[in-house]
């Protein structure tokens, strides 16, 4: 008989953040897709109930005042900042993720200047951020390349305006060097940008630390935001003055209320801000947010380490020699917060895991993946997720 059910129960009893599932709404599933949607912190709904009945049905228009309505997008994006390696005032959330890299990346070319005509995209990355580039590229008359971001420092010149790169790859989970690569960008004389939607929530970021000059990211994953939560822009304190959305706004004007014909951005990260905020969502957020108070991204990086290599450990006892391939990397320094398998049938693999109470995802056309939120997720979860896992596959 396996060892492995005593091991899980063991390393549950002295995991330091086992406590933090009771903040979480959850059932007897095994939840393994937060890298896709979080789970909803327990407080949320009577936090979003308040909006809607008190601040919205009562205080009405006042709220944008009198409930802080106008200044969430910074004051959530300051809440946000130390869980991406940021200090205050450089961190402002709204608009989706894509319309964030849109910003990012024209505005990356237009402090790049006229005599860099090329920019760099991550070969591998969620298709979105492809398309985005290649419209970025197309309106700025930029040349665009696609590169994995192995090739980046060889491909890297006088050239180079942009280079957009993601933090961990959605498909397989390998977390790739940002101080490295950003480095890298800088020592040709161009700008880095990076897509943080699978990293930030999992694993130290420091993009203080490490000089990125832009990121965005999404909240609905390990930040819990909710479906559709809005994501967020970083702009580097140093480049705010020089930061020039191609989206400007009546909420990123340096006088809102003015109502100018005559654009003039605000100063700071509010430079980020386009239209009206969506309140509802931003509030979600806001609360969702509480689940984080006393953790350290630290701890929640070294249990995520500690759930990964479980799995993997539990996976090659319970299933066949040569039934899965993991693509995750096996270093630390090179895994995100997922495990990735690859087998022929996996989609139906899936719908068979998922109709037993373990919910991963399918990512087309073979691999199987498995999200690991530290904050919620147990050992106990990850044994008997492999155990199904391979009970399917035999």
């Amino acid at each position: 008989m396996s060892e492995l059910p005593l091991l899980a129960k063991e390393l549950d009893e002295a995991d330091e953040l086992a406590a933090l599932r009771d903040r979480f709404v959850l059932d007897e599933v095994v939840y393994l897709d937060g890298n896709s949607l979080g789970a909803l912190p327990a407080h949320v709904p009577d936090r979003v109930a308040d909006v809607v009945r008190r601040q919205w049905g009562e205080l009405r228009i006042r709220s944008w005042e009198e409930s802080g309505w106008w200044t969430a997008p910074e004051r959530i994006g300051d809440r946000i900042a130390p869980l991406v390696g940021a200090a205050p005032g450089q961190v402002v959330v709204g608009d989706s993720t894509s319309v964030n890299v849109f910003k990012a990346l024209v505005a990356a070319i237009r402090m790049a200047g006229d005599g860099r005509d090329e920019l760099l995209v991550d070969a591998t990355t969620f298709p979105t951020d492809g398309y985005i580039a290649e419209s970025a590229a197309r309106l700025t008359g930029r040349t665009l390349r696609a590169v994995t971001p192995a090739e980046v420092p060889s491909a890297l010149g006088d050239r180079t305006a942009a280079v957009l790169l993601n933090h961990v790859d959605y498909r397989t989970g390998r977390l790739h060097d940002l101080p490295a690569l950003t480095a890298a960008v800088h020592a040709c004389g161009a700008l880095a940008v990076w897509d943080l939607c699978h990293s930030a929530g999992a694993l130290p970021v420091g993009l203080d630390e490490h000089g990125v000059d832009l990121a965005v990211g999404c909240t609905y994953k390990y930040l819990n935001g909710g479906p559709g939560s809005p994501a967020y822009l970083y702009v580097r304190r140093e480049l705010q003055d020089r930061f020039d959305s191609p989206l400007p706004g009546w909420n990123s004007h340096a006088e809102p209320f003015g109502m100018s014909p005559s654009y003039a951005p605000a100063a700071g990260a509010v430079r980020g801000r386009v239209g009206t905020p969506d309140i509802l969502s931003l509030l979600a957020l806001e609360a969702a947010l509480d689940v984080w108070d006393g953790v350290s991204v630290d701890a929640v990086r070294a249990k995520s380490l500690a759930l990964t290599d479980f799995f993997l450990r539990c996976v090659e006892e319970y299933t066949e020699p040569g039934r899965v391939e993991c693509v995750t990397p096996e270093r630390h320094a090179e895994r995100g917060s997922q495990i990735a398998l690859r087998c022929p049938d996996a989609g139906e693999v899936m719908k068979r895991l998922i109709a037993r109470g373990v919910v991963g995802d399918f990512r087309h056309p073979d691999v199987l993946r498995f999200g690991f939120t530290p904050l919620y997720v147990g050992f106990r979860d990850v044994e008997r997720a492999a155990r199904v896992l391979g009970e399917e596959l035999a």
